[in-house]
């Protein structure tokens, strides 16, 4: 594709793009943030609707059992689990991330203990998603056990780190901040070859790059709902575990959805049968409704078609902002390989912040990470070679004309 002409007729071909209309993109706006925060889809102001008004208003306390509001978290982790490689009652959608690592953490870690009391390792990477680590730093505080995490980086590679001293090994399928994608099997097998448990955060990859948590034979996983899942800010995330390990199911989380019979008012917590165990409170139904919304197109698209074009995509932006963009200090920070690649793509600037303030203000919508990091999402769904071809002319007149070099774009939000 060498010119805008040659986009605009790839995605005439696109068979994704009649998903576009999907969605709620608002005008003169070209979304580059997917692997942060989705974009609306249109079914779910009508659900929401739906929801607050129908079910809440009219039904009231009644629609816990009318509208089927109980079973939400089950029903709805049936439907992600089957475009995830999970078999039906093996998923559900409940809590955060955070706290569905922490439940995961803390079986994993229960049953090394029974079975290989002397580890004391718990493997993750120094460029982990935040989350992660501090989810491990509270529970070795919590223990008090003599637990240590141990980090994989440049000095410390995988093969090296994982030795007959690492009980978990919790990693993220697709790095946050470089793209970078881990083969979910090999590495899974590794960590089995030497008798550690793999816990698998998928919070960009799923909905984004083709997952079967039951053919890489993981342990457990968790993972988001707001980003290629569409399913709202903040909406519920998920937690998926290996049918082997729940009959061995330990966490400290023990609220009483987790039970087979909460309205029985049981003193005593007895863990429910399957995946409904990792439950804890009361379910947000609101935001919970909404993620299937989300599900519905995801369910549309073909992932192995979603794949294809992401990385198309993916191919064409690192191309076009190496060949418009040379001159400028930009590095490359995402894996050229498709194997070793997610679906967004990460350049570092000098002044990354600044420049993508810049593009944010000219309707280019990617975010920042620390450090220097511009992150662009690439999402099939809605994302098209037609606004890659217009993201980097925007980007090359913002980086020539030295647009970034303002002091409302040196100006930092909560948010980046």
């Amino acid at each position: 594709m060498n010119t805008r002409d040659d986009c605009v007729n790839a995605d005439r071909q696109d068979p994704l793009a009649p998903l576009k209309e999907q969605f709620d993109l608002p005008p003169g706006v070209l979304y580059m943030d997917g692997n942060s925060l989705g974009v609306l889809p249109k079914a779910a102001a009508a659900r929401a609707s739906s929801v607050i008004g129908q079910e809440w208003g009219a039904g009231l306390i009644r629609s816990w059992n009318t509208a089927g509001w109980f079973e939400l978290p089950a029903r709805l982790g049936d439907k992600l689990g089957s475009l995830l490689g999970a078999r039906e009652g093996e998923l559900v959608i409940t809590d955060t991330t955070s706290l569905n690592i922490f439940k995961a953490l803390a079986a994993a870690l229960r049953i090394q203990q029974q079975k290989l009391p002397s580890r004391r390792v718990i493997l993750s990477e120094r460029d982990n998603f935040p989350t992660d680590l501090y989810m491990i730093q509270g529970m070795i505080d919590l223990l008090q056990q003599g637990y240590e995490m141990r980090l994989i980086d440049d000095a410390l590679p995988l093969e090296d780190a994982l030795d007959d001293s690492v009980a978990v090994m919790l990693l993220s399928h697709v790095n946050y901040r470089s793209g970078q994608m881990h083969d979910m099997a090999a590495v899974t097998a590794l960590a089995h070859e030497r008798g550690a448990l793999a816990i698998w955060d998928l919070a960009h990859a799923a909905g984004a790059v083709p997952v079967d948590l039951n053919g890489a034979d993981a342990d457990f996983a968790v993972g988001c709902t707001y980003k290629y899942l569409n399913g709202g800010p903040g909406s519920p995330a998920f937690i998926w575990v290996a049918p082997r390990h729940t009959k061995d199911f330990w966490q400290p989380l023990s609220g009483w959805w987790g039970h087979p019979r909460p309205f029985d008012m049981a003193v005593a917590y007895e863990p429910a049968g399957g995946i409904r165990r990792y439950l804890c409170g009361t379910q947000p139904i609101v935001s919970l409704s909404l993620v299937e919304c989300g599900l519905d197109v995801a369910h549309a698209a073909d992932m192995a078609e979603v794949r294809r074009k992401s990385l198309a995509l993916g191919d064409l932006f690192i191309s076009l902002v190496e060949q418009r963009c040379a001159g400028h200090p930009l590095t490359l920070v995402t894996p050229r390989d498709h194997a070793e690649r997610g679906s967004h793509v990460s350049f570092r600037h000098p002044n990354g912040f600044e420049v993508m303030q810049a593009l944010i203000a000219r309707g280019v919508i990617g975010d920042y990470r620390e450090p220097e990091v511009l992150r662009f999402g690439l999402t099939p769904l809605y994302f098209g070679y037609a606004d890659v071809w217009d993201a980097v002319d925007i980007l090359k007149d913002v980086l020539d004309t030295r647009a970034w070099d303002k002091p409302e774009f040196r100006q930092r939000a909560a948010v980046t």
